[in-house]
């Protein structure tokens, strides 16, 4: 098997080859492509050890491509190996802005019916493959194994090639196309023809050392009791279970999933709420989410003790923190929602995945609180239709930190970033003393269609008079009104749910606008527009903004408002009471 030989250097910073050698260089691969030749079908061998690769997931929802990675912050490298299950004459695999085709960085494996080629390729803003002036994808073999090919290649995080995508921090949205004939170049692959998809993970992983667990540690499975998957492509499931009566106080220690088998490219996400105990019963209910059938009240099951999204591994709480359940003050019931991608509408599939807590009665140093930081869910907060990127920050101040927060602070382990359908960025950064001084949580390409729990690289510790800014930012090209924020799936949110400890009083922290000063907007838009705005008491909030006429001023208004009007802050405790 002739290795592929890189194009010099490849870690930044450094001096990027010039326009004019990218081009020489450009001639150079595509004519010595055709000699980067693998003979695949020949190769024979064990399969490489799974220890090696300790994440995985599948590409494809029938399960054909197999995808494990490790990561080195060291050398800072992905080593990739790819399961293809059956393949036919050929792969397409790698990563995009938001998993289009377009615009794409990729490996590319082809075949022209003899002969088998690897290469790093890129796509333009229609779609047509180049192959790369620096090759990045770097092939370091191919085996044939009983279950099928496995293919091992590395890429660095960044490569100083424009043609490339910086692998960051935060959601990495991966490509996956299958070649079902033979092509007898590169440039003959046609894109848009191929059977092909994305899936969405989480590919810098933290170097978390995991923790001893306890000798009286137990175990509890919260799974869904044999649900057949609805016929379509995407279903939110919610169980209702109970914890036993006089269930004393104990500390979830760690959780991870249990998928059942054949279902893996099936189960997207699941979490574990807990209800609120100001009911002091749940209706049972196992159904859809969406149903009307399901009973109001299990909306009051919305604290998260657990969360997993595909890809994710083992969530383990630091050695000195545990995640309270149980004893007095706590509900006995949980909620269960899993989130099924099917596709491919396969029919009959049943299940029985969920989540499997770990848990202790020795109960650890410090209990570890859950605290919302962002904005308040509120439709002062509103971005306008036809946005591409439009910017929304919710603050939680050093006043509040000052009055909530203990003189040592607490430390942030834990995020999990959240929006609705139109956010495509979040993050959170610490200010101290009025300069910033740490990143919280930062995703990038965020989706929200993947939201786990992420444990931090490091923990950031947070003082009294600390400032925490959450920044979402979203797109609206394709609505025609305005987007409020509030609770309903259309509506928008802007959230960070930190985990930290120790556990305080302080449950949200949390702005919006002062709502007097976007009744000023509303009287702007008024005396500058032909078309009026009704301001009386009588309209809500959601009507005003569904009547604005958006031209560019009203839009450059109202992103002036949001950047220097006074805030509302909600500086609130558990019981849903602000801190004085």
């Amino acid at each position: 098997l002739p290795r592929m030989q890189s194009s010099g250097s490849k870690t930044c910073p450094c001096p990027c080859p010039s326009t004019a050698l990218r081009e020489v260089a450009s001639m150079y691969f595509t004519m010595i492509a055709v000699f980067l030749v693998i003979l695949v079908v020949a190769l024979q061998g064990s399969a490489p050890r799974g220890s090696d690769f300790p994440y995985k997931v599948p590409l494809d929802p029938q399960g054909l491509l197999e995808l494990s990675w490790n990561v080195s912050y060291p050398e800072q490298v992905v080593h990739f190996q790819l399961l293809v299950r059956d393949l036919r004459f050929g792969l397409l695999f790698g990563m995009s802005d938001r998993g289009e085709f377009e615009n794409a960085d990729l490996a590319v494996l082809w075949s022209d019916g003899h002969n088998s080629y690897f290469g790093d390729a890129w796509s333009d803003a229609q779609g047509q493959l180049h192959m790369d002036s620096q090759q990045d994808y770097q092939l370091l073999g191919a085996r044939r194994a009983p279950e099928g090919l496995y293919l091992l290649f590395r890429r660095a995080f960044s490569t100083c090639d424009p043609k490339d995508y910086l692998i960051e921090d935060g959601t990495v949205h991966l490509i996956y196309g299958i070649l079902e004939k033979p092509v007898h170049s590169l440039q003959a692959i046609n894109v848009s023809a191929l059977h092909r998809g994305l899936q969405r993970v989480q590919l810098l992983k933290p170097n978390i050392t995991v923790p001893e667990l306890p000798s009286d540690m137990k175990t509890m499975e919260i799974t869904a009791p044999n649900v057949v998957i609805p016929s379509q492509e995407t279903t939110y499931w919610c169980y209702m279970t109970e914890l036993p009566y006089d269930f004393p106080k104990h500390h979830i220690i760690m959780y991870e999933p249990v998928i059942t088998a054949g279902n893996e490219a099936l189960v997207h996400h699941m979490e574990v709420f807990q209800c609120t105990a100001e009911f002091d019963s749940f209706p049972h209910y196992n159904g859809p989410c969406d149903s009307k059938m399901k009973p109001d009240r299990l909306n009051y099951c919305r604290h998260v003790l657990a969360a997993w999204a595909m890809g994710a591994q083992a969530f383990y709480y630091p050695k000195e923190a545990g995640l309270a359940f149980g004893g007095p003050g706590s509900s006995r019931y949980l909620r269960l929602e899993i989130h099924y991608h099917n596709p491919l509408v396969f029919k009959g599939r049943h299940d029985s995945s969920g989540i499997r807590l770990y848990y202790t009665a020795t109960l650890r140093r410090y209990d570890a609180g859950i605290m919302e930081l962002g904005l308040v869910y509120t439709p002062v907060m509103a971005i306008p239709p036809g946005e591409d990127a439009f910017i929304l920050r919710g603050y939680c101040t050093d006043k509040c930190t000052q009055l909530a927060l203990p003189a040592a602070g607490i430390r942030i382990f834990a995020s999990q970033l959240h929006t609705h359908l139109a956010g495509r960025k979040v993050v959170t950064v610490l200010s101290r003393d009025g300069r910033e001084r740490q990143v919280v949580n930062a995703d990038g390409h965020y989706s929200p269609h993947f939201q786990e729990i992420r444990m931090l690289k490091e923990m950031v510790a947070v003082f009294p008079g600390d400032e925490l800014v959450t920044t979402c930012t979203y797109n609206t090209e394709d609505r025609s009104r305005a987007t409020v924020g509030g609770f309903g799936i259309l509506e928008e949110m802007c959230v960070n749910y930190v985990h930290y400890y120790p556990q305080t009083q302080l449950e949200l922290c949390k702005s919006a606008v002062d709502p007097g000063y976007l009744h000023r907007y509303f009287n702007l838009v008024n005396r500058f527009n032909d078309e009026e705005v009704c301001t009386c008491p009588q309209v809500s909030v959601p009507q005003q903004f569904f009547s604005v006429p958006w031209n560019t001023f009203n839009r450059d208004v109202l992103k002036s408002l949001y950047g220097f009007a006074p805030i509302s802050m909600h500086c609130n405790k558990s019981s849903a009471v602000r801190f004085p």
